[in-house]
């Protein structure tokens, strides 16, 4: 379980920049540190606890890039067909089983350890099958070949010894295969983050429930569940809890105790029906940060004893941009991983938007256009922080820096891709 200090979230309540909060959560979230091992095939999406060593070379041994001929290229004339007798053959998991001579050439296939030689060298060179042409039993092979051509060298993907993945990592399909190359059967991970999500508010119902005047579904905690989800969290779905203090109060402290995380989304303003606020201070400690962000502005951090609380705004589109920002970036500090900033790219910007300074702004934008010097981002005509459609039809978030208070059409702007960050 998470150890956080009472007052690890605590600072000054004036507007603070995206690098500074930043900074501020990988200052004071210390990795939960459970760890278990797993198999290859369970570990898509974990994030390493161990770095990856080499055992042994990959591949173990010089091996054929290409189906053709292994040869000496010392043997062949420079200006000049040159025909050699093929006395041998090497397949892929079936070498040649005696040393290879001089004067001569080896059938060989893509990924067949090269012929061993004798005390004047061994074969070095393979010419493609393309560019040879048979006479019975003697394989006429073109000039101008380089030497070494179509050889793969042994430890040419890894060398021995070398770490091919670090601790931090947040494993893909490829680290997987990376890892299996290396030898390995199971990797040590992170365990799943255990987290406890509900929401609060008489005026919420379950999708599906009839609607009741004045009330809404609760759209934030299916996004949130998949963005959790997305994450690789076992995420426990408390449902919505009435707006009674002391039913929130007991969930907060049941939660605590067997969870590593607590989420919520709205019902932490000072309202006289927002009991959330009172509740996660009665049994901890409770921070507002006011960000200097668009959408999104106020986040709640705190702790719930020791295990850390996230109150996210009550807005669908301020519930993504503070996720994204600053939760999806704490849960990885959390597992151990590394919390790299996403990647953006350039686009060019079809429209115009005025903004504050000082203030970094998300614009919800789809792109058109045939390629990355040709794509246009187009803005959602309607900036509502309440406009979930918005995010359906977005194919990611144009970013706007502080210091930026006019943007003309034309401009080359940062486009964050929705792909980069919920997956």
């Amino acid at each position: 379980m998470a150890q956080l200090s009472d007052d690890c979230f605590a600072q000054d309540g004036r507007l603070m920049r995206v690098a500074e909060a930043r900074a501020l959560l990988e200052r004071v979230i210390v990795p939960i540190g459970a760890a278990e091992p797993v198999p290859l095939h369970g570990a898509l999406g974990r994030i390493l606890l161990e770095d990856i060593v080499a055992g042994h070379d990959v591949p173990p041994r010089d091996n054929s890039a290409v189906d053709g001929y292994a040869i000496y290229f010392d043997d062949l004339n420079p200006d000049a067909e040159t025909a050699l007798p093929v006395t041998g053959r090497a397949a892929a998991g079936h070498p040649l089983e005696r040393p290879a001579r001089r004067g001569a050439a080896v059938r060989i296939f893509t990924g067949a350890a090269m012929p061993a030689g004798s005390d004047q060298g061994a074969p070095d060179t393979v010419m493609m099958q393309e560019d040879c042409r048979l006479d019975g039993d003697t394989v006429v092979v073109a000039p101008g070949i380089k030497r070494g051509a179509n050889r793969r060298a042994a430890g040419e993907d890894i060398a021995a010894g070398a770490t091919v993945l670090r601790a931090g990592r947040r494993l893909r399909p490829q680290d997987l295969g990376q890892a299996a190359a290396a030898g390995r059967r199971e990797v040590l991970v992170a365990k799943p983050l255990r987290v406890a999500l509900f929401s609060t508010g008489d005026e919420l119902r379950e999708p599906g429930a009839a609607l009741d005047p004045g009330c809404i579904y609760d759209s934030n905690r299916a996004t949130i569940h998949g963005l959790l989800a997305g994450l690789g969290c076992a995420v426990d779905d408390l449902g919505i809890l009435a707006d009674r203090a002391e039913t929130i109060r007991a969930a907060l402290d049941t939660a605590a105790q067997d969870h590593d995380l607590i989420v919520t989304s709205g019902g932490v303003s000072v309202g006289e029906e927002d009991h959330v606020k009172p509740a996660v201070e009665a049994l901890g400690k409770l921070h507002f940060w006011r960000l200097a962000i668009k959408p999104g502005r106020p986040l709640a951090l705190g702790q719930v004893g020791a295990v850390p609380f996230v109150g996210l705004p009550g807005n669908p589109v301020a519930v993504m941009v503070t996720f994204l920002t600053m939760v999806r970036p704490m849960i990885l500090r959390l597992l151990g991983g590394d919390a790299p900033v996403p990647r953006s790219f350039k686009v060019r910007a079809d429209f115009a938007h005025k903004k504050k300074k000082d203030r970094r702004e998300w614009l919800r934008v789809r792109l058109s256009g045939d390629g990355p010097e040709n794509w246009l981002a187009h803005k959602f005509p309607r900036e509502g922080a309440g406009i979930l459609s918005s995010l359906v039809e977005a194919d990611g978030l144009v970013e706007l820096p502080e210091d930026l208070t006019r943007l003309e059409p034309g401009t080359m702007v940062d486009f964050l891709p929705f792909s980069e960050v919920t997956t």
